[in-house]
């Protein structure tokens, strides 16, 4: 199960999330700007905003099977759609419309590690979910850019439908109910989770450290071939490795917050790491006319490409054991609303931002979002409940 869920996931992030590694082309099919660019290349996150809450609704009601084949099939046929029109904002709308039903693989998955692992084992299970999300990259990496290169955008969101359908008729056909705990699985929990600050705490540590992770993934490929002189296939092809390396950490970061028993206390230290990394890469990119540090951007940029999603299993976790199995499809919807939210509104204000001052103020932005979080991460009421 943990599997189709993985494979749905995994299938939707290559429309949902990857378009920014074909930035370039959309820039030149377009004759548009960096930001204008941005919008279009993540008009997908418009309609995951306004739709993930209801997903998560739906699949508390009627599980994931119904939500993975409806959504994900749906995202298909817009992603396809998407391949046939011309005018930017018809693109636009339809890769809005692709993202909100393909957001469905993003809350359902999470419940299934909920529903099917006991807690001693979800780390790891979120850890292999969230992989999803790097796996998606990885190939969006490696396939997006030489697709595009080949048969121009509309080839590109073929390929996207292609992965989507495939995705929806597996799920539909193959996920069932857990064979255990399914009283309790489908229990509602009287209580809002959202009573104490705990929750909200989580879903804030995860929309600061939104920033860091949309400037390195939106614009590192732009970085690669505008500060650097990279040919947009190579570009692409580091940050596929970059997003199979960001899949182990992941995985990682889940088995260690298994073994300790806590989610945010690993992932305070992730985050401190995170703001180190981005330091440097801020570093580097002011020094980019130095011969002989020619290296350090393209290094940091893989490194910030792994770090930066590394603690985004944990924080997801945290968010859905906090709500309870009444509650989890509806926060786990929420969580990555917000998460959305941000990356809808600083995806283009950093290609402002990048365009007026260069690519290192926008990675600097990314680094005091980053130091910012580190006060909001609730460590102190984790290490309460375990005490208890």
């Amino acid at each position: 199960m943990l599997g189709l869920g993985v494979n749905a996931h995994t299938s939707v992030t290559l429309g949902l999330f990857g378009l920014p590694l074909v930035m370039p082309d959309i820039q030149r099919d377009f004759q548009v700007s960096l930001p204008v660019a941005a919008v279009i290349g993540n008009a997908p996150g418009i309609g995951i905003l306004f739709a993930l809450v209801a997903w998560g609704a739906l699949a508390d009601r009627r599980g994931e099977r119904l939500v993975l084949a409806i959504g994900v099939g749906l995202a298909s046929v817009f992603f396809a759609a998407a391949a046939f029109a011309q005018a930017p904002w018809a693109v636009v709308t339809l890769l809005a419309l692709a993202g909100a039903a393909g957001s469905a693989a993003m809350v359902g998955g999470g419940r299934i590690v909920l529903r099917w692992f006991d807690p001693p084992e979800r780390g790891v299970a979120m850890g292999l979910r969230q992989v999803s999300y790097t796996l998606g990259m990885a190939l969006a990496g490696f396939l997006l850019p030489a697709v595009s290169g080949a048969y121009g955008l509309p080839g590109v969101l073929l390929v996207c439908s292609g992965f989507c359908l495939v995705a929806a008729i597996l799920a539909g056909l193959l996920l069932a109910e857990p064979p255990r705990g399914l009283a309790a699985g489908s229990a509602r929990q009287a209580a809002s989770p959202y009573r104490g600050s705990e929750l909200w705490r989580v879903h804030g540590t995860s929309a600061l450290h939104v920033v860091p992770q949309i400037v390195v993934s939106t614009y590192g490929v732009a970085c690669l071939v505008g500060v650097y002189g990279w040919d947009k296939v190579h570009a692409g092809q580091l940050f596929g490795a970059a997003a199979i390396g960001g899949a182990v950490v992941r995985i990682a970061a889940g088995r260690w917050s298994d073994r300790t028993g806590l989610r945010m206390g690993p992932l305070r230290i992730i985050t401190v790491t995170t703001a180190a990394v981005m330091a440097l890469l801020v570093v580097a990119q002011v020094s980019s006319g130095v011969t002989a540090l020619a290296w350090a951007g393209p290094v940091t940029l893989a490194l910030a490409a792994v770090i930066t999603v590394a603690g985004n299993g944990l924080a997801y976790l945290a968010a859905g054991e906090l709500a309870g199995p009444g509650w989890a499809g509806r926060v786990l919807g929420t969580h990555n609303g917000i998460q959305n939210i941000v990356a809808l509104v600083s995806a283009p204000l950093l290609g402002v931002l990048i365009a007026q001052a260069g690519f290192w103020a926008g990675f600097s932005a990314g680094l005091v979002l980053c130091l910012a979080s580190l006060p909001v991460i609730p460590v102190g009421g984790e290490r309460g409940r375990r005490a208890s």
